[in-house]
Formats: structure tokens, sequence, C-alpha cells
């Protein structure tokens, strides 16, 4: 089967064609009217070419193909089914953003079920999908233990066919290890299955069902999964769901308790400082292991800044820490930076962007920029810094100690003078990146 044979089945051209890749050997196409209606098997490599001319597919070399937003429609599945059925070197295939439909993923499904087909990962996104293609996709899962990764986030599924999938997932013989469910249209209806997934699947450490209204009794009925001693959970997005501070007592369990989970996004929830204090407190149980904490837009305030400086000063593991777009003014911040000076802090990631900060906040952070050789990127988007502000951060990217590698400034009003300095700093120290 040649490259050029399937890319003309697809009708893709180098305008849509976005980029595949097989190992170590990838082609972008960038967008150029002068190819629009190039074909893109045009475009290959002269190494993956036959005598022909033509590009082949080699059977031993793994490969990925990858498609998102190409234009494609259900009438391009029986293409990718032939391509799934003959291609065992085929592990990857993302779709994403295409007009599938749920008659087309069928299609795709009798590929998959297909002895010859190997996949390891299949990305399904924004393909318009219904409750509908769990039937075919649960009968495809059972005959492929390859399949590591599903993502079905953006297609309106809803609970009945997320509960289905779920059991369907706890028969199939796979060893699942990312699910994506992102703004599925479920709620706590369907947390139950979900947790039945976490609870059977040790193999599954990357679960995502944020932009899903399931509420603290949903993340409750998720917690018994997530408790579970089978769960080897590693990365949990819960961001927009619901969630209030009533949610942070069940969590903390986790947090304590869990020591493979190293990645938790709670992002626009509305946790207040009540909820962020207890997740705090559990951050500084010896067992806790987290990395990154994404807690953007959960309604916090200075009041919380003392709790979460003392995990900074007492937890070595947290690299990352996004806490923007809360009201933590000048003082929280101040109290931030106790904890993340303290020895013991390995930041690698801070962002407060849109945190209410001023300049009089900056001389601190200057400190801290120079002092923590670990901080590497730093975000103050959306702060009212001005030009006094902007002059200490810069003062600090000056000092050889300073190891800093992006330094974040969207939407900050300086003169035209700073704005010199700034371009200055950046020729002096090419390794910073000042974005703006």
């Amino acid at each position: 089967m040649s490259w050029y044979n399937i890319l003309a089945d697809l009708k893709i051209t180098a305008l849509t064609w976005m980029y595949c890749f097989r190992e170590s050997c990838i082609l972008e196409v960038p967008w150029c009217p002068s190819f629009a209606q190039t074909p893109a098997a045009a475009l290959l490599p002269e190494e993956s070419q036959g005598n022909s001319g033509d590009a082949f597919i080699s059977p031993e070399l793994p490969f990925s193909f990858r498609l998102q937003n190409c234009n494609l429609t259900s009438a391009s599945c029986e293409t990718l089914r032939s391509v799934l059925s003959a291609q065992p070197s085929l592990t990857e295939l993302h779709v994403g953003d295409n007009k599938l439909g749920t008659a087309g993923v069928k299609v795709l499904c009798q590929g998959l079920m297909n002895p010859n087909c190997k996949l390891q990962k299949l990305q399904l996104e924004y393909c318009e999908l219904t409750a509908d293609i769990v039937e075919a996709l649960n009968a495809a899962l059972q005959t492929k233990p390859t399949l590591k990764e599903l993502s079905l986030s953006n297609n309106t599924l809803g609970d009945t066919a997320v509960k289905q999938l779920c059991r369907g997932l706890v028969e199939a013989s796979c060893n699942l290890e990312l699910l994506h469910l992102e703004n599925c249209g479920i709620t706590s209806d369907s947390c139950r299955d979900i947790s039945a997934v976490l609870s059977n699947k040790s193999s599954l450490i990357d679960l995502s069902v944020g932009d899903n209204k399931i509420g603290d009794s949903g993340l409750a009925l998720l917690c018994h999964g997530l408790l579970h001693p089978h769960c080897r959970i590693q990365k949990l997005w819960l961001w927009d769901c619901d969630l209030t501070s009533a949610s942070c007592k069940d969590l903390s369990r986790v947090l304590s308790t869990k020591e493979t989970l190293l990645e938790v996004s709670l992002i626009d929830n509305n946790l207040r400082d009540s909820g962020m204090e207890m997740l705090c407190q559990a951050l500084k149980d010896p067992k806790a292991n987290l990395q990154e904490l994404w807690v953007r837009e959960c309604g916090l305030t200075t009041a919380c800044c003392k709790a979460v400086s003392s995990v900074l000063s007492v937890n070595k593991h947290l690299k990352v820490l996004h806490i923007g777009e809360n009201k933590l003014g000048d003082a929280g911040v101040e109290l931030l930076c106790e904890g993340l000076l303290h020895p013991n802090c390995n930041i690698h990631s801070l962002w407060l962007g849109n945190c209410d900060l001023t300049a009089a906040c900056c001389a601190t952070l200057a400190t801290l920029m120079v002092a923590k050789p670990c901080l590497t990127e730093l975000d103050l988007s959306y702060n009212t810094l001005e030009d006094e502000g902007v002059r200490k951060l810069c003062e600090a990217v000056r000092n050889p100690n300073c190891k800093l590698q992006q330094l974040i400034l969207y939407d900050i009003f300086w003169s035209s003078e700073v704005d010199d300095e700034l371009r200055a700093l950046e020729e002096s120290k090419p390794e910073v990146k000042i974005i703006s």
C-alpha cells in the first residue's frame, strides 16, 4: 500500500494535510497558496518512495497517522479502515477535528477489529460522535489488547453512553493508560462507572473528565476508585467540573494517600480559600508526591497564601504551580515567596497571571528569581506592574544567578524606554525568552 494511494483516496492536499510521521521522520506541511492543490504524497521524502517514485509504507517500522482538521468526513473512513486492516505497523491514529460522525467511526471500528491492526493510540476529539458509537467502540475494545490511549473528548456522548463505554473498558483485555472524556456531557450519574474503571484498570494513569458537570457528588464517587489499591493514577484533570470546597475533603484524601499521583488540574472550580487550605494540609503529608498543581481561577484570595507557602516550604516534590486568575494581591505573593525561598522548595514553573499584583511585590519576586536557580518559568501577565515593576524584574534577569528561561508578561503596559530595555536584555541574554 502506498502513501500516494492513501492520501489520494482521502483527498488530502498539501493545504490540508497537517503532518504524518514515522519514527523520527517528520514531515510538516506549511500553508502556502502555491501548492494548495498539490497532492500531499508528492511532498513525501525521497527515502520513503519506491522505484516508481511512489511512496510506500514499510511494514516493519511503526508509524503515526496524524490527520487533525483535514476536512475528512465519513466518506474518508473506508480508506482509513483499509489502512488499519492492512498495516500492523500503524500505532497511532489522530483524526480529531474532522466531521467523521458516528457512521464513519463505526467503519473505523471494523478496521480496529481486524487481527492485523495493532493500534495503540486513538484520538477522536471533535468528530461529531453521539451515544450510538459506543456499541461499536466496545466491540473493537474487546479485540484490541494493544490499545493504550483513547480520547473521545468534545463529543456529545452523554451519561448513558459513557456508562456503557466504562463497562466495556472494565471487561476489555486492553491495558488502557489514557482516557480523555472532556466535554462529553457527563454528570455525576457516570462517575460510579468511571470509578469502576479506575478500580479495575491499574494500567490507567491519565484520566481527564474536565468540562463536565460532575459536581461534588460525582467527585466523591470518583474518589472511591482513585483510592482503590489497584488504582495507579498519575495525571488527573478535573477542570471546570462544578466542584466546590466540599470536594476538597475527598480530594485531600487522594492527595495524601495516592503516592502515584503527580499532576492535578482543578482550574475553574469554586474551591475558595477554605478548600485550598484543605488541599494544602494534604500536600504536607510525606506520602504526597504531587509535582504539578493547577488551581487557576478557583476563587482564591490572600487568605489562603500562608497555607500554600507552608506547603512550598516542606514539599520537595512540587515543581509546577499555576495559581493565576485569583485575587492574591501583593500581600499574598509576599507570603507565597516566603515558602518559595525556602531551601526545600524546588519550584520550576510559577504562574501568577491576573492576580491583582503591582510593582510593590516585584522586589520580592526579583529576589526569588535570583535566589532560586530551579525557577525556569514565571508568568506575571495581566498585572499592573508598570515601568517600576518591570525594571526590577529585568534587573533580576541580568543577574548571572538567575536561570529563568521564560518570563511571560502578556498585556502589561510599559513605556517605550522600558521596551528598549527589554529588547536589549533579550539580545544580551538570548537564553531567556521574554514573551509579551
